[in-house]
């Protein structure tokens, strides 16, 4: 074991190694932001992936009040995530033009860790492992994310304990599959907000699932402004439709039944 004392800075952090992993295929000045943002964005996908992995250890072992904290470092972390696109928006559209065909078909569509990210929250779709057979390792962890329970998996199997009526079609879903919103589930999440006091615990989850949710629609707002406000509504590299999909993912809710009962209440 190494003397602590010879612990440097750059040594403890590899900084050698993070500082070098910038390789832009151009020479153009702006292509260094677009790696820098894009790299940093999965440094922090990272970071969130390994607080949501205990979140949901918490959560299945019902210890709902220790999963606070990681959830809400979840949502500081998205904040400043949302916040970097306004960084990436002082690129001009001809600035980006200048080397967007060095980019050939990538694009943040094929990004694992956040596809693992949403399946972790819910949002289960296998489509996505056809963009990672290349990378065994990367297949591999989103597979398993999308064959295991979600955190709201996890958090409804806690509802139930609590002895609210959860039905036993829901608990027992195929769970690799997207989940569709129940009335039952609503009802019992009604039961909880309006009896925030007998079921405070799982009040304040919810509420934290729900910045989750917040903080995930927010940045991809940004998201679909930053790209109109340089590429239009042109095709995205990754063969998407660019403006066109990632609008339509703004629909998209991770525990909806916590969005439905908020006009019964």
């Amino acid at each position: 074991m190494s003397d602590p004392r010879d612990v440097t800075y750059a040594g403890y952090l590899d900084l050698d190694v993070l500082l070098s992993a910038q390789k832009p295929h151009s020479d153009q000045h702006d292509e260094m932001l677009f790696v820098v943002i894009h790299q940093t964005k999965e440094l922090w996908l990272k970071q969130m992936l390994h607080e949501l992995a205990l979140a949901q250890r918490l959560v299945r072992a019902g210890d709902l009040v220790p999963a606070y904290k990681s959830l809400a470092r979840i949502s500081r972390i998205q904040a400043v995530m949302t916040q970097s696109w306004d960084v990436l928006a002082t690129m001009t559209p001809a600035d980006y033009l200048n080397f967007r065909a060095v980019l050939g078909s990538s694009s943040g569509f094929q990004s694992d860790q956040f596809r693992r990210f949403e399946a972790m929250l819910g949002l289960k779709n296998p489509a996505f492992l056809r963009h990672h057979v290349e990378r065994p390792h990367a297949h591999a962890a989103l597979k398993a994310a999308i064959e295991a329970p979600s955190l709201y998996d996890d958090t409804l199997v806690r509802l139930a304990a609590a002895g609210l009526d959860v039905p036993d079609d829901v608990l027992s879903r195929e769970v690799s599959t997207p989940y569709a919103p129940s009335p039952a589930v609503e009802e019992a999440w009604l039961d909880v907000y309006r009896r925030p006091h007998e079921f405070w615990e799982l009040y304040q989850l919810a509420e934290k699932l729900v910045d989750l949710d917040d903080a995930l629609l927010t940045w991809r707002h940004k998201h679909v402004v930053t790209v109109e406000r340089i590429i239009g509504r042109r095709m995205g590299t990754g063969g998407t439709a660019g403006v066109g999909y990632l609008t339509e993912t703004l629909s998209r809710r991770c525990f909806p039944e916590l969005w439905s009962i908020r006009t019964r209440l």
